[in-house]
């Protein structure tokens, strides 16, 4: 029987595959090398954080407790902090001259709980604007993992399909490697060998063949890849590398901790399965916990502090229910934000947006109910709405559900007649509990109110385990600490300043006229904004910012004064954010802002632009004078410090000494710590603002205090 390949034909074809296994195996391993250099690195870095901190605290600190531990003799031998000691074994210990067996044991104790207590705190944290070294090393193996894995996946997918066939079939075409065994083979065999080598030709030629060169070839380059364009991928891409790091070091990032659900309802979360196909972009860990939570529970307040992705979680709760045959959804929002949630929606996911707003809405509300999809619309336009008692939907979703809080309220009656025609209801406010807990419990009578109804009267143990484990089936928190462990420090900065002659007359007219905010405008109210102190402050940091690659939010109660920084800074401004502005409008400031080169700089009434956007692009925030809620500040300074952040953020604000500033400062502080408290135990008791009673009696304060000012000054005179 006469061959349709030569014998070289069937040596390079052997070769060609024994090419591609290698070339596969390549990419796998790469990919497994660069996993384990990941938590080597990782670990390394831990480490290093670990003893750096332990080499800060003397052994002196041993005899806190007063437990009678010879420290000179741990002086006199050399051993001056607890690095020095902390793996030392109890016989090493005893060997030190003047350490007895059972103070070694004492030692050894209390060392041990020091250090347990170090690792619990010590984690990784990636910033671009502290690369070093061991961070550098991270952040490059995190980029190039994820860059070969998915290739390594394929490679193992197409091994995996055709491995065992290639070695047969390579075995069969091995009869045609040699002339005479050939002559001598059964015709069995030399059919084996041709169909052998035919198939072996096709798959080289196929995807098995072109993906193994191709990948290998681009593996090779990918290791190429400088540190500064790792750590630019990290910019772009830190969902990612974060994921990744959660994967394969959940510990390292300080937040593998529990579900802070009840035992039985979080192993109920964790085993709910959903489909996200049509979700384009990627969760964290702690956001599909939030997408499984509401799906499973049904009607649902997600209170996860700002900046944690309440918006995503909504999108990826809508695919998943859309994937499961849901074909109508609708949102609710303020109107500022109305344009962000259209194209959220719209780039985050392939469901299709209707919005009701505007002119066109009872058209746009027709089309909805007729053909589905996402109907996005605004708590003004939920009036518009009249549903038919039989029209049913898969599920609401609520956005600043606080805003309903007030069960009287027209737009509260509004979003209830609509909530009767929904399945599912997703009530979502990072500001639930922020006044107090019965306003909270409103919320939950919409959604269960069994649940409403068995905590009503309860508020006195809201901060018990009582209270959270019997609302934990409809009202669900994470705070930034406990799941973005990783986000960049964030800095904030008092700017106290002394007011010159100039702004000493204008703020001392201000306080003895008959306009009570006119104080507050301290600085900015100068006839001429070149005596401005703030103003002259704001320009110096906005150059800083400008020198440091940044981009700068720039915070203000008062319209006027948010026009006076457009006149300070001139071109460097895009268009400013008030409650004017329409919510496309805004969408567009926002892009270009987000688009313009570093030193650019927003402008908005903190009001207006202090909630609902996302602007990652800004590292610099300044509010140029005190708020009345410390909540509206951490909302504003939220639109820059948020998940997707990867630089520090720097907050400054922009205060007067011997001013109204001074007075609000020492309040806010003490309203800002009822506020961390209640926050942290999800409880509000007390009214954490500076109400208008409140702020009048500062003002009568300031109000004698400059008049006795003015006095003396005129009796000197």
């Amino acid at each position: 029987m006469a061959r349709s390949f030569k014998t070289k034909d069937t040596r390079r074809i052997i070769k060609t595959h024994t090419k591609i296994s290698s070339q596969l195996n390549y990419v796998i391993n790469l990919s497994e090398n660069y996993k384990n250099a990941i938590k080597d690195n990782v670990n390394n870095y831990i480490s290093n954080k670990i003893n750096e901190t332990l080499s800060n605290i003397p052994v002196d600190e041993l005899n806190r407790n007063k437990q009678g531990i010879r420290v000179k003799s741990l002086h006199d031998s050399g051993y001056n902090n607890i690095s020095d000691i902390a793996y030392k074994t109890v016989l090493e210990l005893k060997e030190i001259n003047g350490i007895s067996l059972e103070s070694a044991y004492a030692i050894r104790e209390t060392v041990d709980k020091m250090v347990n207590q170090i690792v619990d705190v010590t984690k990784l944290a990636l910033s671009v604007d502290n690369k070093t070294p061991e961070t550098t090393a991270i952040v490059r193996c995190v980029d190039i993992y994820r860059k070969i894995f998915p290739c390594a996946g394929r490679c193992t997918q197409l091994l995996n399909t055709y491995s065992e066939k290639v070695n047969t079939e390579i075995e069969n075409v091995a009869t045609a490697k040699n002339g005479v065994k050939w002559l001598f083979s059964s015709k069995e065999n030399k059919d084996k060998a041709e169909k052998a080598y035919e198939f072996l030709t096709y798959l080289a030629k196929s995807e098995y063949g072109a993906f193994a060169d191709e990948s290998s070839k681009s593996a090779i380059d990918v290791e190429k890849i400088t540190d500064e364009e790792c750590w630019s991928d990290f910019e772009k891409y830190s969902i990612q590398f974060y994921n990744i790091l959660e994967e394969i070091t959940p510990n390292a990032l300080g937040n593998n901790k529990a579900l802070g659900l009840p035992d039985e309802l979080a192993k109920q979360v964790e085993s709910q399965e959903v489909d996200l196909t049509g979700l384009a972009c990627e969760l964290r860990k702690y956001q599909l916990t939030g997408v499984k939570y509401a799906f499973l529970q049904q009607k649902v307040l997600l209170g996860d502090e700002m900046g944690l992705g309440k918006t995503i979680q909504a999108i990826a709760l809508m695919v998943a229910l859309r994937n499961i045959g849901a074909t109508r959804f609708m949102v609710v929002c303020p109107a500022s934000v109305i344009a962000n949630w259209c194209r959220e929606i719209t780039e985050k996911s392939d469901l299709i947006v209707v919005k009701i707003h505007g002119q066109d809405k009872s058209v746009a509300l027709e089309n909805w109910m007729q053909n589905g999809g996402v109907a996005v619309t605004t708590y003004e336009t939920t009036g518009y709405i009249d549903l038919e008692d039989s029209f049913r939907f898969e599920n609401l979703i609520v956005d600043e559900a606080h805003y309903i809080k007030n069960p009287e309220a027209r737009r509260s009656r509004n979003v209830r007649n609509i909530a009767d025609h929904a399945k599912r209801i997703l009530f979502m406010t990072g500001t639930a509990l922020e006044n107090r807990v019965n306003e909270m419990i409103e919320l939950i009578s919409i959604l269960q109110p069994q649940i409403a109804y068995e905590v009503d009267g309860m508020e006195y143990l809201s901060s018990a385990p009582e209270f959270r484990e019997k609302v934990a089936p409809v009202y669900y928190r994470r705070k930034r600490e406990e799941v973005l462990t990783e986000l960049p420090q964030l800095i904030e900065n008092k700017e106290w300043l002394d007011m010159n002659p100039v702004e000493k007359e204008a703020y001392y007219n201000a306080v003895m006229s008959d306009n009570m905010q006119a104080p507050r405008r301290v600085s900015w109210n100068v006839a001429n904004i070149a005596d401005s102190s703030k103003a002259k402050r704001l320009k110096e940091i906005v150059d800083e910012a400008t020198d440091d690659g940044r981009k700068v939010i720039v915070f203000s109660y008062f319209l006027d004064t948010i026009k006076k920084v457009k006149l300070v800074l001139g071109d460097k401004c895009v268009d400013h954010i008030n409650g004017a502005v329409s919510p496309q409008r805004r969408q567009e400031i926002i892009d270009e802002f987000n688009n313009a080169k570093a030193g650019a700089v927003l402008p908005a009434q903190i009001q207006a632009g202090g909630t609902g956007l996302n602007i990652q692009s800004a590292s610099v925030v300044i509010i140029c004078e005190p708020q009345f809620k410390p909540s509206i500040e951490n909302q504003a300074i939220s639109r820059a410090y948020r998940m997707g952040q990867t630089r520090n953020v720097l907050v400054y604000r922009l205060l007067c000494e011997d001013s109204i500033d001074e007075q609000m400062m020492k309040m806010l502080n003490k309203k800002q710590n009822i506020f961390n408290e209640f926050a942290d135990k999800s409880s509000a008791k007390d009214t954490i603002e500076i109400n208008e009673e409140t702020f009048n009696n500062m003002m009568k304060v300031e109000y004698e205090r400059v008049k006795n000012l003015v006095n003396n000054s005129n009796t000197e005179k």
